[in-house]
């Protein structure tokens, strides 16, 4: 009997192993080797699999509802008989074991978020090298496709700089000082994220101020508002703070109103919790603006896509990359205005696939 139904709860919760309970028909004939199977998309194919995923980090709530996309996308394809799942907690030598350990379990394919960057190159090569499908996904490890790894699903995130590039240049013709934030130290998503908008801020009246490339706060909020506090106290003038994990800011926002200072703008990626808290505080704060990009929670149904197709003999998608289309303006409201849902939990993503109410669900 094949497991099939994923609880996306369950999932989300970050247990290491999801059994997936119900069963698929039987077939009177197997299907022919790479026939999609039938009523589910063609990237599901007829050879049964244990798919896994792995965060280097999933510890907030982009993690959580990125780890119940993945779950909801593999609970697509029947012939996936075992998901499972492991949090890196932030650690490279725990993800690299992780990879390690789910390898040896006997896991047909494996999605990986590899925060760490060109650190996990190693065990991602390891684990395609024994035949595992590997398909590292958002961060770029820095592997060769085909060779370290079967494919790397990245996102657009030079596209994503730009478009924060060309809203700074807009809004802020004379110059301003910028601080940017991202993830752990070396992340490609940062890096990439960097490379975009300094290629539109070229004049040197745009100042970048705190550590370069990027302030390193590893996405997690605890450790964003030790950095963001600490910048405050440092510098006199924050013009725009760009982040790549805007909610993580809300709780270290105030600090400027503490310091009797506005609230700078913000381009930074969407979540419900920043968007009330613009709807709060922007009449109070004459420079907050807050110009978003969608968070891309999404990416990890693309890699879930490939790593499928290959393990289960499924149709390949001819997509490789992630595009995260921008999401609001407060300025200009194109191609939405700053939309708060303040009967829902702040951490959800208004820009995600899944419904903000199966997102609330996840955190109740």
């Amino acid at each position: 009997m094949i497991h099939r139904r994923i609880s996306a709860a369950i999932a989300a919760a970050g247990l290491t192993a999801l059994v997936l309970a119900g069963c698929a028909a039987p077939s009177e004939e197997p299907a022919e080797p790479g026939a999609p199977v039938e009523g589910a998309p063609d990237w599901c194919g007829p050879e049964e699999a244990v798919v896994g995923l792995l965060d280097g980090f999933g510890g907030n709530s982009w993690r959580l509802v990125t780890t119940a996309a993945g779950a909801d996308e593999v609970a697509k394809c029947p012939s996936v008989v075992e998901y499972l799942y492991a949090d890196g907690q932030g650690d490279t030598q725990k993800s690299i074991s992780d990879i390690q350990g789910m390898v040896a379990s006997g896991a047909d394919a494996i999605v990986v978020f590899p925060d760490a960057g060109e650190a996990m190159l190693p065990a991602l090569r390891s684990a395609y090298e024994a035949g595992v499908v590997t398909v590292p996904y958002r961060v770029n490890p820095n592997g060769v496709d085909g060779e370290d790894y079967d494919l790397w699903v990245g996102a657009d995130f030079v596209a994503d700089g730009v478009a924060w590039g060309n809203w700074i240049l807009e809004n802020f013709p004379d110059g301003a000082n910028i601080l940017f934030l991202s993830g752990p130290a070396g992340n490609s998503q940062g890096i990439d994220e960097r490379t975009g908008f300094e290629s539109v801020l070229t004049d040197p009246k745009y100042q970048y101020i705190g550590e370069q490339p990027y302030e390193v706060t590893n996405w997690d909020p605890a450790l964003t508002q030790q950095v963001l506090t600490a910048a405050i106290a440092k510098y006199d003038q924050i013009d725009v703070i760009v982040s790549d994990f805007g909610p993580s800011l809300v709780g270290a926002l105030p600090e400027f109103e503490k310091s009797g200072r506005s609230i700078p703008a913000l381009v930074t990626s969407d979540g419900n919790v920043l968007s009330c808290f613009w709807e709060e505080k922007n009449a109070s704060n004459p420079d907050f603006k807050l110009f978003t990009v969608a968070t891309g929670n999404d990416n990890v149904r693309l890699a879930v896509q490939h790593a499928v197709a290959r393990a289960t003999g499924g149709v390949i998608p001819s997509e490789t990359a992630f595009a995260a289309p921008v999401f609001e303006d407060s300025v200009s409201g194109s191609p939405n205005p700053v939309t708060c849902r303040d009967d829902l939990p702040g951490d959800i993503y208004l820009s995600a696939q899944m419904s903000p109410d199966d997102q609330a669900a996840l955190l109740q």
